[in-house]
């Protein structure tokens, strides 16, 4: 495939990349990242780009279409799905960042970027730079990017700068991938080929243009995109990751069934009365779940293209609807690898490594059960710190 993006139509674009996703799990899995020539491929196609600006030659893909391309890609792979939606979603940089740094990092259609969020690193003030320093966890995709990112506390004198509510003033700084050292410290469950290990920069300068904040700083760019809620943003990538991945333990599980005969059963599991209920019931819950995460995608979208200040609520609905659509994909395949008996605990099974991914998914804080409890106290009416939603 040539080193060139597709930006007509990036679903198109992948589909000739899912067989090869899904053929090479195995080999993800025992490397534990996302084989360089396939983060190639997968840039190649433009799905790398669904969040980047138009201005810098990306998609500015609506929130439907980040969902829509995001599953495509998990329902071959939910690690390659999972190393897109990074890439992509913290391209969001591009949109908050001075556009001559911005046009550094994010006009090469083949650039990708990869980083944290949480501020696991130290930036002191010195002139119109940053001194930085940190160590950061869950770097996915980290070995192929060419720009990463890392979110960072602020000091001047010696002394932590705050926002006005208190809270720890923090920005995203941005540094060329070479500046990085990458450690081996992902062993895990689940998302196994995602490479999401630690990575850490030791006193670096990093120009003050080349830092966002996603919580106090205005986009640059003024498409409705950039108008959606960052969080809501990132919420909508990892469910996307999600949903693709409980399709594909339901298609996994539909080929088992029409094979695989109980032991001393002239049947298939498909012929079975329990079997069939069961299946059609995990269909119902994958169809409500994502109808739901489509309502509520499309009801703050078109909020974001009227407005620009989106409520609480709405925000809060969205980011329920993430929750929901995370924890019910997890649900599903755990079902399904129930319902696949002995033949899903080997590593040959599309199940069990469905059933691993779905519950490494449901651990990513935007999605995670104290995002109920976010959610759940805005629906009471409660005081809440919108900052996050």
């Amino acid at each position: 495939m040539p080193d060139t993006v597709q930006t007509h139509d990036p679903i198109a674009a992948v589909q000739p990349l899912l067989a090869e996703l899904a053929a090479r799990a195995a080999e993800m899995e025992e490397v534990r990242r996302l084989p360089a020539d396939l983060a190639r491929k997968l840039a190649a196609t433009g799905v790398l780009r669904m969040v980047t600006p138009k201005r810098f030659g990306g998609l500015e893909s609506t929130p439907r279409e980040i969902v829509e391309i995001t599953e495509t890609i998990a329902r071959a792979n939910a690690s390659a799905g999972w190393c897109a939606m990074i890439a992509s979603t913290t391209a969001l940089n591009a949109a908050y960042m001075e556009p001559v740094f911005a046009e550094e990092i994010y006009a090469d259609p083949m650039a990708i970027t990869g980083g944290v969020f949480a501020p696991m690193g130290r930036a002191v003030i010195e002139g119109d730079h940053y001194r930085v320093t940190g160590r950061w966890q869950w770097g996915s995709g980290s070995a192929n990017c060419t720009w990463l990112c890392g979110s960072c506390t602020l000091w001047e004198n010696g002394e932590m700068k705050r926002l006005a509510s208190g809270a720890p003033d923090t920005r995203m700084m941005v540094f060329p991938a070479g500046q990085a050292t990458l450690l081996d410290t992902w062993h895990v469950m689940g998302l196994k080929g995602t490479g999401s290990g630690d990575f850490e920069v030791k006193d670096i300068l990093v120009p003050a243009g080349r830092s966002v904040s996603l919580v106090s700083d205005t986009p640059r760019e003024t498409g409705a995109l950039y108008k959606f809620p960052a969080f809501g943003l990132l919420a909508l990538g990892v469910c996307g990751v999600a949903l693709g991945n409980a399709r594909g333990a339901l298609d996994a599980f539909h080929d088992l069934a029409t094979v695989k005969k109980s032991q001393g059963s002239s049947k298939t599991l498909s012929e079975r009365q329990s079997m069939q209920a069961a299946y059609a019931t995990c269909e119902a819950q994958w169809r409500a779940a994502r109808a739901y995460l489509f309502s509520e995608i499309d009801r703050v979208w078109a909020i974001a293209q009227q407005t620009d200040d989106i409520p609480m609520a709405p925000r809060a609905d969205l980011r329920l609807a993430c929750t929901h659509m995370t924890r019910t994909g997890a649900d599903i395949c755990r079902t399904l690898y129930d319902l696949g008996g002995g033949a899903a605990l080997f590593e040959s099974s599309d199940l069990q490594r469905r059933f691993r991914d779905a519950h490494a998914i449901t651990q990513h804080i935007v999605t995670a059960p104290s995002t109920l409890e976010l959610t759940g106290r805005i629906l009471f009416g409660l005081p809440t710190d919108a900052g996050m939603v």
